[in-house]
């Protein structure tokens, strides 16, 4: 008899423990919920790092622009002094 009762006694608290885990469709809404939370931190990322190479491109334009001006503003410089018959420096 104290065979059986311990039986099931542990049927019963294997039974407990089974029921009282999450369920299938609990288990893939966390999973899709973890799965959705990455691939958001991976967009931002990207998104964050296109950003910064579009800035970094901007700047290499705006850096271009400015010594291109530089560069005409001393030719002008330039003419403008040999024209006068001055030295050119």
């Amino acid at each position: 008899m104290k065979k059986l009762l311990s039986i099931v006694a542990v049927a019963a608290i294997s039974a407990a423990f089974v029921s009282c885990g999450p369920s299938k469709e609990e288990m893939e809404a966390r999973e899709k919920a973890k799965a959705d939370s990455i691939a958001a931190v991976e967009q931002a990322s990207a998104d964050s790092l296109a950003k910064v190479a579009e800035a970094e491109a901007a700047a290499a334009s705006m850096a271009a622009s400015e010594a291109a001006k530089a560069d005409s503003i001393k030719m002008a410089d330039s003419l403008a002094m040999h024209a006068k018959g001055g030295k050119k420096h």
